[in-house]
């Protein structure tokens, strides 16, 4: 029998429909909020150097 409860999936991404946005739940151990710099023909971002070796998420804002 089915049950009409929603799973976590369906909770962590649910569309803002109106803005084109997503909303994501995401737990860690530390934020820091940076703007992109242009570096060549792409993006750069630096992090503290305590961070080497450590996996991390980035997620465009805006």
């Amino acid at each position: 029998m089915p049950s009409n409860r929603s799973t976590k999936t369906d909770r962590v991404q649910e569309p803002l429909r109106e803005s084109g946005k997503v909303k994501f739940e995401v737990y860690g151990e530390e934020m820091v909020e940076k703007t992109v710099k242009l570096s060549g023909n792409s993006g750069r971002v630096y992090l503290p150097p305590d961070w080497v070796g450590c996996r991390v998420k980035i997620i465009r804002v805006d």
